[in-house]
This record gives C-alpha cells, sequence and structure tokens, in this order.
C-alpha cells in the first residue's frame, strides 16, 4: 500500500515550516501516543504514521529531499517505525521543553556554563585602521574565590538534596505521562547549602566590574566582533565561563568615508586650478600628498591615490584612496574681479564659444527637445 503525504498525515500545507511541524506532531503525538491508546493497535499504527512524518519533516535535509523528489527522496528503509528509535525518545526530545526537559535522560543537571556578554566599543577611522590596545570596564558576574565557587562557607560544604536524593530532578504524574521536572527544592542542583558562603551568598559568584585590555586589530570595521574567551559571567558552581563579545562602531569622520578596503573624500579646487591645471595638497591617513591636477577638471572627476586606502582586518591588498574633484565657484567677489570675470565671459562668446562649455550645448539641446515634444 503506497504511503500517504507526510503534511497530509500532520495536516499541513505543502512546505510548511519548522514550527508549523512541531506544533501539529505535538497534537497528534497527544492523540495517538500508546500511552493514551491503551493497546488499540490502529491509533498504534496511526502514531507510528504521525512519527515517520515527523522525523523527515522536521530534519531539514529529509524535507529539502522530500519536498523534491517526494517519498524516493527519502531512506526507503525507513518504514513505518522510522528506524529502531523507540516511541519514548522521539516523544521526548518534542514534549521536554513543556515538561521541564531532559524528562528521560534523568540524572543531576549539569552546572550551567555562564552567560556571554558584549559590549559596544566605538572607535574613531585612524583607531581601527590602524588597530589600539584599549582598556574597558565589564560589571560581570565573577567566580567567588572565597568558597572556590562551591557556595558553601568555608570549612563546610553542601548536603545531598532529601527530595531528589542528589538526583536534581523529581517525577510528576500529569494525566497519562510520567514526568520529571527541576527539584524545586533544590532547583535541580542535587545539593543544598546549609551554611552559604558570605561572599556570594551561596551563589557561588558574585558581581564585580574588571577591566580588561582589549587589544583591537588594524583593518576592523563596524560590524566586526572581537571574542574574549572566558571573559564573560562565571558559570555557575565552577563551570566554566562564558565569552566576551565586543563589538566594533566606527564613528563617521569628518574627512574620509570609508567603504571596505577604500577611502573616499570630496577635495575642492580652485576655479583657476580647475581651468588651467596645477598641483594641490590633499590629506590621506598617512599625511599630506601632492596631486595633480589636469586642465579642464570638472566638478565630478576622479583621482585615484593607490594604496592610501585601508588594509582589510580579514587580508588582501591595501585598498586606494579615491578623491572626488568639487570645482569651487569664486564668492564675495570686488568690482575689479567681477568687472574681469565679464570681461572674461566676453572672450567665450560667438561662433567658437560651444566648445569652452563642452556639455553646455547638449543640455540645453535636451531641454528644447523636451518642451517641444509637450506641445505636440
Amino acid at each position: 500500500m503506497s504511503k500517504r503525504d507526510y503534511y497530509e498525515v500532520l495536516g499541513l500545507d505543502k512546505g510548511a515550516g519548522e514550527k508549523d511541524v512541531k506544533k501539529a506532531y505535538k497534537r497528534l503525538a497527544m492523540k495517538y501516543h500508546p500511552d493514551r491508546t491503551k493497546g488499540d493497535k490502529e491509533l498504534e499504527a496511526k502514531f507510528k504514521e504521525v512519527k515517520e512524518a515527523y522525523e523527515v519533516l522536521s530534519d531539514p535535509q529529509k524535507k529539502a529531499a522530500y519536498d523534491q523528489f517526494g517519498h524516493a527522496g527519502v531512506d526507503p528503509n525507513r518504514g513505518g517505525g522510522g528506524g529502531h528509535q523507540d516511541f519514548g525518545d522521539i516523544f521526548g526530545d518534542v514534549f521536554g521543553d513543556i515538561f521541564g526537559g531532559g524528562g528521560r535522560r534523568g540524572g543531576q543537571q549539569r552546572p550551567q556554563r555562564g552567560s556571554d556578554l558584549r559590549y559596544n566599543m566605538e572607535l574613531t577611522l585612524e583607531e581601527a585602521v590602524r588597530g589600539i590596545s584599549k582598556e574597558i570596564k565589564i560589571p560581570s558576574l565573577v567566580h567567588c574565590e572565597q568558597c572556590n565557587g562551591s557556595g558553601a562557607k568555608a570549612g563546610t560544604e553542601a548536603t545531598t538534596c532529601g527530595t531528589c536524593h542528589g538526583q536534581g530532578q523529581v517525577q510528576m504524574r500529569q494525566g497519562f505521562f510520567a514526568v520529571q521536572q527541576a527539584c524545586p527544592t533544590c532547583r535541580g542542583k542535587g545539593k543544598i547549602i546549609k551554611d552559604p558562603c558570605s561572599k556570594c551568598h551561596g551563589e557561588g559568584r558574585y558581581e564585580r566590574t574588571k577591566t580588561l585590555s582589549v587589544k583591537i586589530p588594524a583593518g576592523v570595521d563596524t560590524g566586526d566582533r572581537i571574542r574574549l574567551s572566558g571573559e564573560g559571567e562565571a558559570g555557575e558552581n565552577g563551570a566554566p565561563a562564558g565569552d566576551l563579545y565586543v563589538q566594533v562602531h566606527v564613528k563617521e569622520h569628518e574627512i574620509f568615508v570609508r567603504d571596505g578596503s577604500n577611502l573616499y573624500c570630496e577635495v575642492p579646487i580652485g576655479f583657476v586650478e580647475a581651468a588651467l591645471g596645477g598641483e594641490i595638497e590633499v590629506p590621506t591617513l598617512d599625511g599630506r600628498v601632492k596631486l595633480k591636477i589636469p586642465a579642464e577638471t570638472q566638478t565630478g572627476k576622479m583621482f585615484r591615490m593607490r594604496g592610501k586606502g585601508v588594509k582589510s582586518v580579514r587580508g588582501g591588498a591595501v585598498g586606494d584612496l579615491l578623491c572626488k574633484a568639487y570645482v569651487e565657484t569664486p564668492i564675495k567677489l570686488s568690482d575689479k574681479q567681477k568687472d574681469l570675470l565679464l570681461q572674461f565671459n566676453e572672450t567665450l562668446k560667438g561662433s567658437q564659444g560651444n566648445k569652452h562649455k563642452p556639455k553646455e550645448e547638449g543640455f540645453f539641446a535636451g531641454v528644447k527637445k523636451f518642451f517641444d515634444d509637450l506641445t505636440k
């Protein structure tokens, strides 16, 4: 007999996402699980079908193969039961988050690794390009040296919890299910501290502001993260500490704009230098350099200065500095200067005038055509 479509089995539309698959499985597993159906073979078969559909559609690789090729795209040997995994295994995986997790595994909960921390660091462009070492202050939970992280006063030790007998979990029945959850007496630790440490009050760690020296490598940019292993919060009961992530943000520069390994800047050029050509000084991160301006330079012309950009922290060649010319119109002219400009402008007129203004003729020809087209 041919198999039913897995999406149909779970009551889902084609291509349903991971959350919908898990939600549908929880609902149907509750309905058909053997613990509830009391030996009903027909319902047990339905549960196997539901379980098989979930095993395929909850696995991204298997789901992709099934979406493309149907049943032929997944392992044909899986059959109606999906291999040798028992009902309890897969049922516990899905419902663990409802009832506290880890039900079938039992045993004392492991001490949790400390939380990771994040620090936002602002850098100037010069600091980011050249690299720098900076001291930062981080408020964090640190390992209590007085009790060595145990939480118990010096000379004493924690005792085994009488409720869970050191297991860290207790079993409770909820309807048809026997589930395990963290022991309410010891909060899953399996131990009771009767005489807590005076410094950390039985927690095994306490809050302290620590000062760290962070070495920022040359070439970092906004969005880069620097990981300091073990500099996050201390873990519980001596568990490893988390990590500290330094998030880099480069402030805007008053002259340069960075794009990857290249730098951009706008360079003002005098009216005379732009017309006749010349040489000007332009800034770089390494100091001033000479830039040769050819005659008849127009606003918007880009000059590339190779090797005057940035070397990325990820390697590769040093980028370039690209200078965009901006021709400045003279302002606050004297009467004499205005008169000289008018005389100069007269020399540009006549039959040869257009050769001095290469874009003007094309622009006004386009304007004329635009208005002519409107009146048609």
